[in-house]
């Protein structure tokens, strides 16, 4: 009889049910819960049945008058049934006989335990108990089982949730800090790249430029009359000014490499890297060009009925020992003498 039956249980499918959804901060009620307790004054032939009737059943609750008294796995009780003399001495019997050779420490979890915390308990158990299925707690005097298999699914689960989260949450932590950088490097009326950016660039094409021994060209740019302009329109209309002429610089400056930075106020810069004297005055052109075609309204510049822009120019190799500085200063005194040109006009300083 017990070889049928242990037979039957042997071909009995696994533990097929589906997880529910689970998180960080999942319980144990969550779970699947097995409800099976017995009275130790039944006879042993009881469990075998139940077992029998339901192969995922884990082991029973043993009761005494309604209250625990202990737990019995499937693996102990097929284990000692199997002895010699077995059958004869438990099968019959009332289960305090059995109870009293299989008797081991159990482990009783509340259902509103954390998966998490339950998981990380019963691997400290002894190995000849790590997989005897657990007690849980629903309510006083109310008890359910729970397969150590389905818990440690279930903590598999869990972790793998948690690896997603932690990786996600390491990409929105990049993604945020590569933000905060851009953000750190524009100047917020007009999306340009502001002065520390231009600093950082500038040095950093310098230094390449050097070892390369290729030119480098610097367009400094400064709004006639703004001040002017700001007075008269309003400031809100300076602000949708200065946003126009960056655009305006941007379209003449567009290689991957240019940088069009807010010097300051109402000053541009433009890096040109491996751009040499030719090319410098032809983006500057370009940029006086792209001014002017906004034909914005400007009733008191003395230079232009409409905005215009003082462009200065300066091209050079980078040499060991020289400096961005120097290059800084050669496109500020080209600006300066455009100025005194008359302004609306460019001026190169070449070297």
């Amino acid at each position: 009889m017990l070889d049928r039956l242990i037979c039957d249980l042997s071909t009995a499918p696994g533990l097929t049910e589906c997880l529910p959804p689970l998180s960080l901060e999942s319980k144990l009620r969550e779970l699947s819960l097995c409800e099976c307790d017995i009275e130790l004054s039944h006879p042993g032939k009881e469990i075998a049945q139940k077992f029998k009737e339901n192969p995922l059943l884990p082991g029973v609750i043993l009761t005494e008058q309604g209250e625990l008294a202990g737990m019995i796995s499937r693996r102990r009780f097929f284990e000692h049934l199997s002895r010699p003399y077995g059958l004869e001495l438990f099968w019959n019997r009332p289960l305090t006989c059995l109870y009293r050779f299989i008797r081991t420490e159990i482990l009783i979890f509340s259902s509103e335990t954390l998966i998490v915390d339950a998981a990380h308990r019963i691997l400290y158990r002894s190995a000849e108990l790590l997989y005897e299925p657990i007690v849980v707690e629903m309510q006083p005097r109310v008890y359910r089982l729970l397969d150590v298999h389905q818990l440690l699914l279930a903590q598999s689960q869990i972790h793998i949730l948690v690896t997603q989260l932690l990786n996600q949450t390491r990409q929105q932590l990049e993604s945020a800090n590569q933000e905060l950088q851009r953000l750190a490097t524009l100047d917020g009326l007009t999306h340009l790249a502001n002065r520390r950016r231009f600093d950082e660039y500038l040095n950093q094409e310098w230094q390449r430029l050097q070892r390369s021994r290729a030119c480098l060209s610097l367009i400094l740019c400064d709004i006639d009359f703004f001040k002017r302009y700001n007075d008269a329109c309003g400031h809100l209309a300076g602000d949708d000014c200065l946003r126009k002429i960056a655009t305006a610089i941007q379209n003449a400056a567009n290689r991957s490499t240019d940088l069009v930075a807010r010097y300051g106020g109402e000053e541009f810069a433009v890096v040109l890297p491996d751009t040499d004297a030719k090319g410098g005055i032809r983006v500057a052109e370009k940029i006086r060009e792209n001014v002017r075609g906004l034909q914005l309204p400007h009733p008191h510049s003395p230079v232009s009925p409409y905005v215009s822009i003082s462009l200065g120019v300066a091209s050079m190799v980078p040499a060991r020992d020289s400096s961005p500085l120097q290059l800084i200063a050669a496109a500020d005194l080209a600006l300066y003498k455009a100025k005194q040109e008359g302004r609306d006009c460019f001026f190169f300083n070449g070297f």
